[in-house]
């Protein structure tokens, strides 16, 4: 054997050895949508929806406030956006965001009771162990996979290639956290500890598998409340899970990062997480458009490469 031959025969066992196997694929983000009245908002919403389908991606992510924060938080307005997920032709995860339930408790929103209401999206939008969609992914549940946290049914995660999706019910609004109101803060505190929990189990997952790529979706914009060097006050609704867990195990990862979310309703792809006033070069973070934008991002993840990712925006003129 060529020492040529040898060294691509040590390659491809090694490669094997480790269950890598580099791919270039992409999926849609989108969020934040549809606001507004159905007959405007909402027919834009279906356009963007057969746009989507047109590029057949491998799936899309919602990631949150399918409706807009003055909306009432109706039964009938959660079918609506039930059957609006029912359209995808590829698989939809959706993670809640907080126009969705925390803030149904306004009057404009109809006086819900926000826990009601998240009882309510837990039952019609998320299942034990598949995504929504014409054609859905099998996805793990925090609820299944993690009994000490049976109630979040919400946080899921599915492997596509070699790189490892997590959601993350962390929501807009300084993720409901509210010292002065004891039923909110205990609410926040037990979805605090389980989104933890869920953000430790997927790192463990991706050395376990020794993945290299990673991407995390939620809601919330949590950059709004970071500091310039890259800090959160302690008593705010990100600093543990974010500050204090997600970004440390990022830093420490060996491979790449995206995080993808909502909330600010402006398109942007950067790198602009910081830790101890250093930007974490590994990780990247794509804001997806919304409210008066219908739009989303095709996102083509180039697993291996040095730069793993690259967005191109649809939109809804």
């Amino acid at each position: 054997m060529s020492k040529a031959s040898w060294c691509l025969w040590l390659l491809i066992l090694l490669t094997s050895a480790m269950g890598v196997r580099a791919e270039t694929f992409s999926f849609v983000a989108l969020g934040d949508l549809p606001y507004g009245p159905d007959e405007i908002a909402g027919a834009k919403y279906r356009t963007l929806i057969t746009q989507i389908n047109e590029l057949h991606p491998e799936f899309s992510i919602h990631v949150g406030d399918f409706k807009e924060g003055s909306a009432r938080c109706s039964d009938e307005e959660f079918e609506r956006q039930r059957k609006h997920f029912d359209l995808f032709k590829s698989a939809l995860i959706y993670t809640p965001g907080d126009n969705d339930w925390t803030d149904c408790g306004r009057k404009s929103n109809g006086s819900y009771d926000p826990l009601e209401r998240l009882a309510k999206l837990r039952i019609q939008f998320f299942k034990p162990d598949t995504s929504l969609g014409q054609t859905p992914l099998a996805v793990v549940t925090q609820a299944k996979a993690m009994p000490t946290y049976s109630t979040y049914i919400e946080n899921q995660r599915w492997q596509f290639s070699s790189t490892l999706f997590t959601t993350v019910h962390i929501v807009g609004s300084d993720n409901r956290f509210a010292p002065n109101n004891a039923e909110a803060e205990k609410e926040f505190l037990a979805r605090e500890q389980a989104n933890i929990a869920w953000i430790k189990e997927a790192f463990r997952v991706a050395a376990s598998q020794k993945l290299q790529t990673l991407v995390f979706a939620f809601q919330a914009d949590v950059i709004r409340g970071m500091s310039r060097s890259g800090t959160w006050a302690e008593k705010t609704g990100f600093h543990a899970s974010i500050e204090k867990t997600l970004l440390p195990l990022a830093k420490e990862f060996q491979g790449a990062i995206l995080i993808v979310h909502g909330d600010s309703h402006n398109f942007e792809f950067d790198q602009t997480f910081m830790l101890e006033s250093q930007v974490l070069k590994n990780v990247y973070r794509l804001e997806v458009p919304g409210a008066k934008t219908t739009g989303a991002v095709s996102v083509t993840i180039h697993e291996g490469n040095p730069i793993p990712f690259s967005v191109k925006k649809i939109i809804v003129p």
